[in-house]
């Protein structure tokens, strides 16, 4: 079932329209995910959705919820950069969203301590938030954002500013948190997405030019890959490979090449054969499926 409904959403700043007529559902207790590059409109949509930012035209609607009915206790939303009173405790600033968000003195404290532990920093309950690293304070304002019980938690880039160890973190949280509520997050990682989400939507320049599951992404744009993992650069060493029929493309990022083909089969013995022939000093070889990076390089080449 869909838990909102968004129709012909747009937005402009003066005479520039930088959100051109989206139209998505969100269905209820899904993780969704949009994905852009920076300045596709992700921040600005999500702004929208919570009430921040006021549509230029369109409209936004909740399942069961009147056109005037006020929406904020619906949702959760932590912004991408996120701002806490630093000398204040995890408890102390949870009871404070808490009570903020309508719950009584008890209730804001009954759930400050359910969600220290759903969040996994109950052990640090006690310490100021201005000890906190960059991992926890975006546990913290996970929490934060869902203190209420919301039907829908937006988070805006909430792993971009984190280290590995940070990233990893939030998305084992990301996981727990599908079974609160609906979740939609923006990103430009496409790998946190693949991981954890069940539907995407790609916004390029404030457009919706694709969306659905991995799933049906794979079904649509299906072909096979090799990936090649070099020691050194690998340019030379692919050259020949260019203009070989069954090969559509070579991707190369650093010491990573990868060969999209239409015959696999055509192609998988050719690579092997020149990589010992030529000697090559190749570290990885790993036939795989298409990614979500695929994807995105697809649908915005289009």
């Amino acid at each position: 079932m869909a838990l909102i409904h968004v129709e012909n959403l747009e937005k402009s700043f003066k005479d520039i329209k930088v959100i051109k007529g989206l139209n998505f559902e969100l269905e209820a207790g899904k993780c969704v995910a949009l994905i852009g590059a920076n300045g596709a409109g992700k921040t600005t949509t999500l702004k929208m959705l919570s009430g921040l930012l006021k549509p230029s035209h369109g409209s936004i609607c909740f399942e069961g919820v009147k056109k005037r009915d006020d929406i904020r206790k619906l949702i959760g939303y932590l912004p991408q950069h996120p701002v806490f009173y630093d000398w204040m405790t995890a408890s102390e600033f949870l009871e404070y969203a808490g009570k903020l968000s309508g719950l009584s003195t008890m209730e804001a404290k009954q759930r400050s301590y359910e969600l220290l532990e759903l969040v996994g920093i109950s052990d640090a309950r006690n310490k100021r938030i201005s000890k906190y690293s960059g991992g926890m304070k975006q546990r913290l304002g996970i929490a934060q954002a869902v203190i209420h019980r919301p039907k829908l938690i937006m988070l805006d880039e909430p792993v971009s500013a984190l280290d590995p160890f940070g990233r990893r973190e939030v998305l084992e949280l990301l996981e727990k948190l599908k079974d609160e509520a609906t979740v939609l997050f923006s990103t430009h990682i496409l790998n946190d997405a693949e991981e954890v989400c069940e539907s995407i939507i790609f916004l390029h320049k404030g457009q919706i030019i694709e969306s659905g599951t991995m799933n049906e992404f794979r079904e649509k744009y299906q072909q096979s890959k090799i990936d090649l993992v070099f020691q050194e650069s690998p340019e030379v060493y692919l050259n020949a490979l260019t203009d070989h029929p069954e090969v559509i493309s070579i991707q190369v990022e650093g010491y990573k090449a990868s060969i999209l083909v239409n015959d696999l089969n055509a192609v998988k013995g050719l690579v092997l054969n020149m990589a010992v022939q030529g000697d090559w000093p190749l570290y990885k070889y790993e036939i795989s499926s298409i990614t979500l990076e695929d994807v995105f390089m697809k649908v915005v080449g289009k």
